[in-house]
């Protein structure tokens, strides 16, 4: 009697919705088990932008391997995603991007695409009226410079001598994030030759004549960095060609030692296209074998559909066949799949398999930790990451094998161990944690001229800070010392208005949606002053159709905090933090409970027939402010989690009903 705190308050819940909840879990479960490949992984297509397509139609023309089908199949999916004003977005109804469409412009005129066609012409007057190719971000004036486009010496200065830089020194390739640091050391090595390959076209009718001038409200840093670049093209004109030698022979070793075992660098495209350029121009020929596994991998990161136009083909800049494994495996297991099924079963030793266990950059910062834990993508075995690491230690904490084998069951736990141990020593010293890196958080590099794109650093964050810690909690350790320090961390970076930034989803509805959940599993109460405050953004920022959407110019302008469109995703991830709230009496308030009903009845209405949702909306961020993704299994996993959560709440809210019947009967 004592565990029933009070009677389950009346919502005014539609009559039935706990059963078409469950209707609904159910079709979303067999979706998702046809998709599970033979193997045991799961993978959804990573959709990104056009910038991927052109540099990689750039790249295969720099490399003399370009040839008029795969420029033609590209092209058609660049002008499929073209809006009617002639620009392209850096996400789906976003707004338009001008080095996203400066750099498309340059690809469809590869193509054939004539200036003087309507299309070309409304595309080439937009990007004059916003500044031309002169404003565009750095890594877009890179590409053009390779082609004669642009010049180099208007270019921030890159000396390849960085790769001597100790990791104590400011500026040492390990000071940037692990996305940066693989991209930066090629670019020395093109920076030194300063490479020309032109093309049979300019881009003279994208100039303005007019070059951007500093901001005005440049710091004292900004500008003496910018200062200080000057300095770094007078020393480029008389480099030290002893020093040069050994810099460009030293970053072409630190490049090769990194490349994966399907071709790629740290499997996202960025790295590999500049590392496969860089190679080029050390010497290295297409029949290099480093060379040839790089260009056969990027072959695996391709899409083939057909179009109104024809057959398109576009490239994903990575794939997340780690994380969809596991947060399928999540997913089902919390929609009523057993333990012991043979899709967890098989996903687990799959996943066990993906284990890295050899050291990577990570161990510059924490050289005495042994190696554990698991990447993102199939292959990535010097960068795996805490986040991916906590998610699967959840997954396979709901997995069991069905015969009770001894032997299976040491190994998995002996990985779970390896891995909890690994992403424990990751731990910054706030007592937060990054993704890639410990302690990646020397924020002088985000003032350098070349840093005006992306994240270049890899601080602790609130959404991998919460996985970690919700991980240690399934796992039994919620009073762990590292454990703490992290709840601790999170309580200390809740915003202001009661939610948590988002590093790598959208954005204050994803940080909000990972950190309740986890201090819910540690312990902390729902009545705890910024849950209640967490509880209270959730349900204030709900839509009124019920469900919850935050669009990404979040990023840059808090109007869209919490406030967008509503997407099956971003509904689920509000739902698993009230359903988390709604477990403990003192958070199962009725406007806790009536914000679920709503959310549950917008998933329900919108779930297609064949179990899934319609998402266009990109819920993902690669790079806050500038490069954002659609995940396609999102729309599937989260709502499935969610609703399979909501079916147990309302499972365990029935009972207790009937529990106060019985005894008001007596």
């Amino acid at each position: 009697m004592t565990a029933i705190a009070e009677r389950p308050v009346d919502t005014g819940r539609p009559p039935g919705l706990p059963e078409a909840a469950h209707q609904a879990a159910e079709a979303a479960r067999e979706h998702l088990l046809g998709l599970q490949d033979p193997a045991g992984w799961w993978k959804g297509e990573l959709a990104t932008n056009v910038t991927m397509d052109a540099e990689d139609l750039l790249l295969r023309e720099f490399l003399g391997i370009g040839d008029p089908r795969t420029i033609e199949l590209s092209a058609r999916w660049i002008r499929s995603q073209r809006r009617a004003d002639g620009t392209w977005a850096t996400f789906h109804g976003g707004p338009a991007d001008l080095s996203t469409t400066v750099e498309a412009y340059v690809a469809l005129k590869l193509a054939g695409d004539e200036i003087a066609g309507p299309e070309m012409a409304r595309t080439a007057e937009w990007i004059r009226a916003n500044g031309g190719v002169e404003a565009t971000r750095v890594f877009t004036r890179i590409w053009l410079a390779l082609f004669g486009l642009w010049d180099w010496d208007r270019l921030p200065a890159m000396p390849p001598e960085l790769i001597f830089l100790p990791p104590q020194v400011p500026f040492n390739v390990y000071d940037w994030g692990c996305w940066a640091r693989q991209t930066v050391v090629p670019l020395t090595i093109m920076w030194h030759f300063k490479p020309c390959r032109p093309l049979p076209f300019g881009v003279d009718e994208l100039r303005t004549g007019v070059i951007p001038e500093p901001p005005e409200n440049e710091d004292r840093i900004a500008a003496f960095f910018r200062r200080a670049d000057r300095l770094l093209h007078r020393y480029e004109r008389r480099p030290l060609r002893s020093v040069r030698r050994s810099a460009l022979r030293q970053a072409t070793e630190w490049i090769i030692a990194r490349q994966e075992a399907d071709g790629g660098w740290g499997g996202i495209q960025p790295p590999w296209v500049y590392s496969m350029m860089a190679l080029d121009l050390m010497g290295y020929s297409l029949d290099h074998p480093v060379m040839r596994a790089g260009l056969a991998g990027l072959e695996g990161f391709l899409v083939r559909e057909d179009g109104p136009d024809g057959p398109m083909r576009r490239l994903e800049a990575c794939q997340s066949p780690v994380w969809d494994t596991a947060l399928a495996v999540v997913a089902l297991y919390d929609a009523g799949v057993p333990a012991s099924d043979p899709a967890l079963v098989s996903a687990a030793d799959w996943l066990l398999g993906e284990e890295i266990t050899v050291k990577g950059d990570w161990a510059v910062r924490r050289p005495q930790l042994a190696a554990g834990g698991w990447a993102f993508e199939f292959a990535n075995s010097g960068y795996p990451d805490t986040d991916d690491t906590a998610e699967i230690l959840l997954a396979l904490q709901r997995t069991r094998n069905p015969d009770g084998e001894p032997v299976r069951e040491r190994r998995i736990r002996a990985a779970m161990d390896r891995g909890a141990a690994w992403m424990g020593g990751m731990q910054s010293k706030d007592g937060g944690w990054g993704a890639f890196d410990a302690d990646n958080t020397r924020t002088l590099i985000n003032k350098l001229p070349f840093c005006d794109f992306g994240a270049v650093i890899d601080p602790p964050s609130a959404d991998v800070t919460a996985h970690i810690v919700e991980a240690y909690a399934v796992l039994g350790r919620p009073h762990d010392p590292r454990a703490l320090r992290g709840i601790r961390w999170l309580l200390d970076h809740q915003e202001p208005d009661g939610s948590w930034f988002g590093r790598w989803g959208a954005n204050h509805v994803y940080g909000t949606g990972a950190v309740v959940p986890a201090l819910t599993a540690a312990g902390v109460s729902a009545g705890h002053p910024a849950l209640r405050r967490a509880s209270r953004w959730l349900i204030e920022h709900q839509n009124a159709d019920g469900g919850w959407g935050e669009d990404l110019r979040s990023y840059g302008d808090p109007a869209w905090i919490g406030r967008g469109e509503s997407t099956a995703s971003q509904t689920a991830w509000s739902l698993l933090a009230l359903l988390a709230l709604a477990e403990d009496p003192s958070g199962a308030s009725a406007e806790v409970r009536g914000a679920i009903d709503r959310g549950v009845l917008y998933l329900t209405r919108t779930q297609r027939t064949d179990g899934t949702w319609d998402e266009d909306l990109f819920t993902g961020t690669g790079f806050p402010g500038d490069f954002y993704i659609n995940y396609h299994l999102y729309r599937l996993v989260f709502p499935l989690t969610a609703l399979g959560r909501a079916v147990h709440f309302y499972s365990v809210n029935q009972q207790h009903s009937a529990q106060f019947d019985r005894l008001e009967r007596r």
